[in-house]
């Protein structure tokens, strides 16, 4: 064959391939395969970093990241990023995500069921009844739901994908430190997507320094569990709406627990 027919024949191969479909999912999945193998290899680093943190405070947590509970929330950062106080723009739009007409119809019921309970903690922290129910209202909707998601999981994840990872690390330790405290598997409690735990939606920090008793899904410990905090803060700030404030930092939040409570008290 001549030179010329040679490079006709190459000519030709490259004309009939570039007619060829171009299938761009082939390429996407396997940006995709590299995307997330990169992905797995940062996540696996920033764990053993973690856990090499622990062995230097003296505990050792490669046993719960080798159990086969242990889950790592990926879109842990989406969620936060994505929450109902920073995707609302108004208190209107706010309430109807939290079910605020649900847990008015709920709150006499509760307040009355638990009367004794929330008297003395209103007597004991100088909190209002009305507020303690509200916040244990919008929290767990009166301890009906405590979450789906696991402390450990949670905060371990937030530290894999470094979302607010110096807090994630920080109640990590606080978290294990209850759970040893009180020989509890930390695989057997539940949390919202930010680790918040019990009735009361604390964090491990707060449950370590401001949970009163042992059982922390006994609804006369919760309850007076959000009296104790909220009347820590109430001494800090001078009033009761900026202590529900420091509960959950958000002006929306607070503008819905004191709506919820002034709402119960109209009532009875």
């Amino acid at each position: 064959m001549s030179a010329l027919s040679k490079l006709a024949l190459a000519l030709s191969v490259v004309f009939m391939f570039s007619l060829l479909p171009f299938n761009s999912s082939v390429v996407q999945a396997a940006d995709s395969d590299i995307t997330t193998s990169d992905d797995e290899e940062k996540f696996k680093e920033r764990l053993s970093e973690l856990a090499d943190f622990f062995v230097s405070e003296g505990l050792d947590i490669n046993e719960r990241l080798q159990d086969s509970r242990f889950e790592l929330y990926e879109d842990i950062g989406d969620r936060f990023r994505n929450s109902a106080e920073r995707r609302t723009v108004s208190l209107d739009e706010y309430k109807g995500m939290l079910g605020f007409a649900d847990k008015k119809s709920k709150i006499s019921g509760f307040i009355e069921k638990n009367k004794a309970q929330l008297e003395k903690a209103e007597d004991e922290y100088g909190i209002p009844r009305y507020v303690i129910a509200a916040i244990i209202g919008i929290e767990s909707d009166y301890g009906r739901n405590i979450g789906s998601h696991n402390p450990f999981n949670a905060y371990a994840s937030m530290y894999a994908v470094d979302y607010r990872a110096d807090f994630a690390k920080a109640q990590l330790k606080e978290l294990i430190l209850f759970v040893e405290r009180n020989n509890i598997d930390v695989y057997d409690l539940k949390s919202s997507y930010a680790g918040a735990m019990t009735f009361a939606q604390f964090i491990p920090y707060s449950l370590n320094k401001w949970f009163v008793g042992d059982d922390i899904f006994d609804m006369d410990n919760n309850i007076m569990s959000v009296g104790n905090y909220l009347a820590y803060f109430k001494n800090i700030t001078g009033s009761v709406d900026r202590a529900v404030f420091r509960y959950n930092p958000s002006e929306l939040y607070t503008s819905a627990v004191m709506a919820l409570a002034a709402e119960a008290e109209a009532m009875l």
